[in-house]
């Protein structure tokens, strides 16, 4: 079984910054894609960024240019640097992975963008 601990959500004004980190309880070198998923109050659950364990990335649209994730395999983490945040990327961020077959998801952490 895998637990992912996300942290460093909070609120900040838009045009800000916040660096999520998901850290995991297993090794992650052996975890082919790691994503970040966000939920907003009313809406489904979004893909945000994926990274696999040869580095490539992708991103949604409504994020390129703005969100950058990363994986440290040496501290079990992966990470998501958002910057120019916007209301509109009020959500509760989600650490994902597939670790053997299975799905594991983190409790989530709260970032909030006042205007």
């Amino acid at each position: 079984q895998v637990q992912l601990v996300e942290s460093g959500g909070g609120l900040v004004q838009a045009g800000g910054s916040l660096r999520l980190s998901c850290a995991a309880s297993v090794s992650i070198s052996g975890i082919n894609v790691m994503s970040w998923y966000r939920q907003a109050p009313g809406k489904q659950r979004e893909l945000v960024a994926t990274i696999t364990s040869g580095g490539r990335t992708n991103s949604a649209d409504s994020v390129k240019g703005r969100f950058t994730i990363s994986r440290d395999n040496a501290k079990r983490s992966v990470y998501l640097q958002m910057n120019t945040l916007k209301p509109e990327d009020t959500a509760v961020y989600y650490c994902y992975a597939i670790y053997e077959t299975w799905a594991y998801w983190g409790q989530g952490t709260q970032v909030t963008v006042s205007s």
